[in-house]
């Protein structure tokens, strides 16, 4: 283990996705290169193809190598391992790591194997881990800034989604539940998300087309988000597929609490018990929690109150912590 303290140590942080993906992935690798840069020397690597090489820092070998998604990142972390055995790797499990490709990728569970510590996103991950690596498996909450709730509007419900038009945010659920929802009733939804699929995106073009309730605005900007979020009665998350989505912390630590696919990953971040529940992909559950929202208050608070009950696990210092004792005990034994 190298001689240094631990406040010099050299960490690098490789994710498949940079700045131009805009997707969950980069959005974790930034936040934790500025929650850690605080304490330890940081890099972040996007390309999985790229050499880790002496010539990026004043050391040899990185003294952390922290990877995001077990199966892209897969090459990279042999690499590493192979090149700079005393490197501890930390292995970062993706939704698709552990919904799609654990039980069947001989990448994704090399990657398992060689991780020195394997990281999860949200608690219920833990049941989805082989039971080998469970020791080895640590949950970090992802974080967000808090904000001021804002004075929602009354008399109509407000909703707001946060997610790219792709099969795994399943916004097909959301056009549907329009369809079930009388059209008398004031209830706006505006989403957020680039057109990562043609066909989802002309979908969502013509449901705006015909229908005023609907309001597809495309990708916008981090704080533009946050300020749609903050404004809504609602967010509504109906994800097929989720390692741990970051925008229901930022929803909560907003004063907004949360629509949401029963599955796993919006389980973990909710908690078991959370009110705002509908199946995977149930447009009519969906759309009648929306009525509810709109005709029974005490049902908007009660979500809201269970959502702020967990909002102490989404603060920056927490996430920060738990990393930094993660680290420490790698790096600092």
């Amino acid at each position: 283990m190298k001689a240094h303290h631990l406040d010099q140590a050299w960490i690098v942080i490789a994710t498949p996705y940079l700045a131009d993906a805009n997707n969950g992935n980069w959005r974790t690798a930034h936040r934790w290169s500025t929650l850690l840069s605080q304490h330890y020397r940081v890099i972040v690597q996007g390309d999985e193809s790229e050499k880790i090489e002496a010539s990026q820092s004043p050391t040899a070998a990185p003294d952390l190598l922290i990877a995001l998604h077990a199966r892209r990142s897969a090459s990279l972390i042999q690499q590493c391992h192979t090149q700079h055995p005393d490197t501890p790797i930390v292995v970062v499990l993706t939704g698709t790591d552990l919904y799609k490709d654990l039980p069947y990728n001989a990448d994704a569970q090399a990657s398992l194997q060689t991780a020195n510590a394997l990281i999860v996103l949200q608690e219920d991950a833990i049941q989805h881990i082989p039971l080998q690596y469970r020791h080895k498996t640590h949950v970090v909450f992802q974080s967000a800034k808090p904000l001021a709730p804002a004075q929602k509007t009354k008399g109509k419900l407000q909703c707001v989604v946060v997610g790219h038009l792709r099969d795994e945010k399943d916004p097909t659920t959301i056009l549907n539940a329009l369809n079930d929802l009388p059209t008398a009733l004031p209830i706006h939804i505006t989403h957020i998300g680039a057109p990562l699929d043609t066909i989802l995106a002309a979908a969502s073009q013509a449901k705006m087309a015909e229908d005023g309730r609907y309001h597809w605005v495309g990708a916008l900007s981090h704080g533009l988000t946050r300020a749609a979020i903050k404004r809504s009665h609602v967010l509504i998350h109906p994800s097929i597929m989720e390692g741990g989505a970051n925008v229901i912390a930022e929803a909560i630590l907003s004063g907004t609490p949360v629509l949401a696919s029963k599955m796993s990953g919006n389980i973990g971040m909710l908690g078991y018990d959370y009110s705002g529940y509908f199946p995977v992909g149930d447009a009519k559950t969906l759309a009648a929690l929306m009525q509810k929202c709109l005709s029974d208050p005490n049902f908007l608070l009660r979500l809201n109150i269970q959502a702020q009950g967990r909002a102490q696990l989404f603060l920056p210092a927490t996430e920060r912590d738990t990393l930094k004792k993660i680290i420490q005990s790698l790096i600092g034994r």
